[in-house]
């Protein structure tokens, strides 16, 4: 088994690539959406949540209203930090779960948004980074995503420098132009990846 940690600035695209890795037989652990699956209503992580945030932070249905929440962690580092604090822990361990179920000879990718930021490099064979500019983030999130320039920008501070980002980098994909430039790339590191595991060598 290889074993991968893909991660990306927001608005770099790295849902793309990791649906491209799905797509080729890639065994993906979705962060994000475990994420959301561990503040379900009736699990322990919403409770944790409406705990240390208060019960505004609740939609009408009993379900999180990320919106709200997001507005206030992404404004107060603090809050982020509790939030993380809450929602990682559940997060490793769901993801935990997923990699033991995978066949020896998968390739694994974990995609992980805030590897970087949690310093979790040195749990993957190899870290994948999806490269952009923070012009081209900032167009997206704004023209794709309707954030306000103010949102993209303070959820872009929120996140690691474009450089931290690169120093962890085993394998770079850069996402600064058009889809039609990402599929030939994302092939490319999808072929290495599986010599690596056939090979036995994942570093090399």
């Amino acid at each position: 088994m290889l074993t991968v940690g893909l991660t990306g600035g927001i608005g770099a695209g790295k849902s793309e690539v990791s649906r491209l890795l799905a797509s080729y037989g890639a065994v993906v652990v979705d962060a994000d959406k475990i994420a959301r699956e561990v503040v379900e209503p009736g699990t322990p992580g919403l409770a944790a949540v409406v705990d240390a945030f208060g019960p505004e932070v609740l939609a009408a249905d009993g379900s999180l209203d990320r919106p709200k929440l997001g507005s206030i962690v992404f404004a107060d580092p603090e809050r982020l930090a509790t939030l993380n604090g809450i929602v990682h822990p559940l997060v490793g361990a769901r993801s935990r779960e997923l990699e033991q179920a995978a066949g020896p000879d998968d390739v694994v990718v974990h995609d992980v948004p805030l590897l970087t930021e949690n310093k979790l490099h040195s749990l993957y064979d190899l870290v994948v980074v999806v490269d952009a500019s923070q012009k081209t983030q900032l167009d997206r999130l704004v023209r794709l995503r309707g954030m306000t320039e103010s949102e993209a920008r303070s959820r872009m501070a929120a996140q690691a420098t474009r450089e931290d980002r690169l120093a962890i980098a085993d394998l770079v994909i850069d996402n600064d132009g058009p889809l039609e430039k990402l599929e030939p790339q994302v092939r490319e590191v999808w072929n290495e990846l599986t010599r690596r595991a056939a090979s036995g060598r994942p570093g090399s």
